[in-house]
């Protein structure tokens, strides 16, 4: 089973992602851990990611895509991937679709998390303080939420006409949030 987990910054991808690997004994494809690891390493392409972050910035897709790539065409991940936070853009679902469909896999679930930008930043301050990111300063997320905003709605709306899309409210306590997940999947 493939899903999407789908909302701004700070709307819960990651913790529901956490929620669904270890449900499904699934694999976790977290864009913001692929980029934190590239700039962690001090890469070129980690420097580049690095610049982009810090102004609010998506990265480029072209630098997304490759490194999905080689995740998606590792056999012992066939059918148990859990996206969280890509796709961000039109280019990069349809790029998903096709490598998808290439390894013969396919989308079982879209979940969108939505939220407003007032929890976001009560939500960001408490992650920034307890899991000391330095991507969670306030503006960066503020820019970050109105660019997602702008960026994905074309996404959203790309997703929203499909069977398998839901949208969840994200300002729902963790474990409510978790069991309409579950719900939703064991249908």
């Amino acid at each position: 089973m493939n899903i999407i987990i789908f909302g701004p910054p700070g709307a819960g991808k990651g913790t529901q992602a956490k929620f669904l690997v270890k449900k499904l004994e699934s694999f976790q494809i977290s864009t913001g851990d692929m980029l934190r690891e590239e700039i962690n390493k001090n890469t070129d392409i980690g420097k580049k990611i690095i610049n982009n972050m810090n102004e609010g910035k998506f990265v480029e897709d072209e630098i997304v895509n490759t490194l999905l790539e080689k995740i998606i065409f590792d056999k012992k991940k066939t059918n148990k991937l859990i996206f969280d936070g890509y796709p961000r853009t039109i280019s990069q679902a349809k790029n998903l679709e096709v490598l998808l469909s290439k390894s013969n896999q396919k989308i079982d679930y879209v979940f969108f998390l939505n939220v407003n930008k007032d929890f976001i930043l009560k939500r960001i301050e408490k992650r920034k303080i307890l899991e000391k990111r330095t991507d969670d300063d306030a503006n960066t997320i503020l820019k970050r939420y109105d660019t997602f905003m702008e960026i994905t709605k074309p996404v959203l709306d790309f997703y929203s006409k499909r069977s398998y899309f839901y949208e969840i409210d994200g300002s729902e306590k963790i474990d409510v949030i978790s069991g309409k997940i579950d719900q939703i999947i064991t249908l």
